[in-house]
């Protein structure tokens, strides 16, 4: 092997750039268009609309961790190309069914395939990355996931009104057998079953090894926090807070919320590589403290200037850290029980997702919008101060 190739370790598993990036692409259209469909078909309140998110997420919940334990014993690919069909199905009934029970239902079953996918590409790009180039090969997987969002997220408007209702699900199918086929067809190593991976009684007994070791747990619990923060405040929060302060009209307010996207991109970039250089606590520590700083802040401005500033600056340290937890856990966990740490990692990860919204829509109703930012804050400033106590680094 040249030296290049000792540096770089495995290549780059493109086929599984190409598949997040249209699985992405689909979920992206599917976001706005989602609600009004709910609205103009079932004729929903805005309990049944709400519903669909926690179902969604309880599908994930339940299936990463199982997710974790089989893709090295039932074939990465096998199980990759499932949960992409399974969406892809369950997108083509949630189109046809009168019945809101039964959407609800299978928007749960498409949650259980969206963590098929993302348990088996996040440890294929851990596992195919050598240490010194893990932060920016899970950075870039990010930043194709988010690209293919934003993309989508653009576009599921004008499907929805130009092509009828259903236009957005047989779309997101659409992707989805597509990223099937991109799988199927490009036969690289990267989801090649692992012959050496662990019996499943083995794994199950080194569980309870891999909590202990040093981050793990750390590193899960700062990831399910960070995503608390982005979803229960960035996503949904913010863009209240922005139209409440500067009284923006959407056009305005989108402009907002995209440079947090595009800051986003930014940040994912950055952290990946100067975490491979400078060290993973070195940047976690330092990002966490400028993301809180940053959230806090915030609560201190009205001009729509400074706000959209400071919208890109959200997106930046929060993409700096982003992809840090599971760089760390990566680095520290032994190769062929990686699937299942990355599991569990997306487990709790995904508790966040649903109790993050939760509790920071509590705090806005009872102290108001600005508390939820200072909250925040607050939350990132702790997760820095422990993670600067952490002695695991690899």
């Amino acid at each position: 092997m040249s030296d290049r190739g000792k540096r770089t370790g495995p290549p780059l598993p493109l086929e599984m750039l190409a598949a997040a990036f249209l699985f992405n692409l689909g979920q992206g259209v599917l976001r706005p268009s989602l609600p009004l469909f709910l609205q103009e078909v079932f004729a929903a309140n805005y309990r049944m609309v709400t519903a669909i998110p926690v179902v969604f997420g309880a599908g994930r919940w339940v299936a990463n961790l199982p997710t974790g334990y089989l893709l090295d014993r039932a074939g990465r690919r096998p199980l990759l190309v499932g949960g992409l069909l399974v969406i892809a199905a369950s997108d083509l009934a949630c189109a046809l069914t009168p019945i809101y029970r039964l959407f609800l239902a299978l928007r749960g079953v498409a949650g259980a395939g969206w963590a098929m996918f993302g348990t088996i590409a996040t440890t294929t790009m851990v596992d195919r990355s050598a240490t010194e180039r893990r932060g920016r090969r899970v950075s870039l997987l990010l930043m194709t996931e988010t690209f293919g969002l934003l993309l989508g997220s653009a576009a599921g408007g004008w499907l929805y009104q130009g092509l009828g209702v259903v236009s957005p699900f047989v779309f997101e199918a659409g992707c989805m057998i597509t990223a099937a086929l991109t799988v199927i067809s490009y036969r690289t190593p990267a989801l090649d079953t692992d012959v050496s991976a662990p019996a499943p009684a083995y794994m199950r007994r080194r569980f309870a090894s891999i909590l202990q070791v040093p981050g793990v747990l750390l590193m899960s619990l700062t990831n399910a926090a960070l995503t608390a923060i982005h979803t229960g405040v960035v996503v949904f929060l913010f863009p209240l807070y922005v139209v409440e302060r500067a009284g923006l009209r959407p056009s305005a307010l989108g402009w907002i919320v995209s440079l947090n996207v595009l800051g986003r991109l930014g940040g994912l970039w950055l952290g990946g590589k100067l975490s491979d250089r400078c060290g993973r606590s070195a940047v976690l520590v330092p990002g966490l403290l400028g993301y809180g700083a940053v959230l806090a802040t915030l609560t201190a401005l009205a001009h729509p200037v400074l706000l959209g500033l400071w919208s890109l600056f959200l997106g930046a340290t929060g993409g700096l850290v982003a992809g840090l937890p599971t760089v760390v856990i990566g680095d520290r966990v032994a190769g062929p029980l990686r699937g299942i740490a990355i599991g569990w990692l997306r487990t709790v990860t995904d508790g966040g997702f649903l109790v993050g919204p939760l509790v920071m829509g509590a705090v806005a109703d009872t102290f108001g919008l600005a508390a939820t930012f200072v909250a925040a804050g607050a939350l990132t400033t702790v997760l820095a101060g422990t993670c600067l106590l952490d002695r695991g680094e690899a």
